[in-house]
């Protein structure tokens, strides 16, 4: 499935994905992905399995699902006051999380599942969403940035491809900020 599951903001259809969310959640810990099956987690969810495979498809689907609202950032972009502050500060934030073995397992399940988020995958929107806040906030104090996509190809692609890959042992706060220097110093204005 590569769309987002239909589902309403409140009432019940709120209340029944919220408990296969935490089923599915809760019996992960308990047992870990490979055990893990549809009707597990809708015994402990308390509905059919034919109400997962209705919204999400298959197993894969509804971990993807899951693991994009884990994704979701706890805190907003760093504001430090300059956008090459916030950059670094950023940088060093975004590898420390993606490098965390929860953090990469949750990558991983997104992007094996195919959930998307109008289209694209919830680790770039929530990525990209954070890099728009700083340049618009740059933008705003006058400072002269590169673009979103920029920023994304520069510094989040390296490091999202470096520990998917699994095959890089570089990938730490020192590696997050050269990028981050790199792309102030290689970006040109327009």
């Amino acid at each position: 499935m590569t769309t987002k599951p239909a589902t309403r903001t409140g009432g019940r259809s709120a209340r029944v994905q919220s408990a296969i969310h935490d089923a599915t959640r809760d019996l992960l810990e308990e047992m870990g992905r490979g055990a893990l099956t549809v009707p597990m987690i809708a015994v402990r969810a308390g509905v059919t399995p034919s109400t997962i495979y209705r919204r999400w498809g298959d197993l894969s689907a509804l971990l993807s699902d899951v693991a994009a609202q884990r994704l979701r950032p706890d805190s907003p972009a760093p504001d430090t006051g300059s956008f090459r502050a916030d950059l670094l500060a950023w940088s060093e934030q975004f590898v420390e999380e993606m490098a965390s073995e929860p953090g990469l397992a949750l990558v991983r399940d997104v992007v094996c599942g195919g959930y998307k988020i109008d289209g694209v995958a919830p680790c770039l929107v929530f990525t990209a969403g954070q890099i728009t806040d700083m340049v618009e906030r740059a933008g705003q104090r006058g400072e002269p940035v590169p673009s979103v996509e920029y920023v994304v190809d520069r510094v989040a692609a390296p490091i999202a491809y470096r520990l998917l890959m699994g095959a890089y042992t570089d990938v730490d706060a020192a590696y997050a900020r050269r990028l981050a220097l790199a792309c102030l110093a290689d970006w040109r204005q327009p």
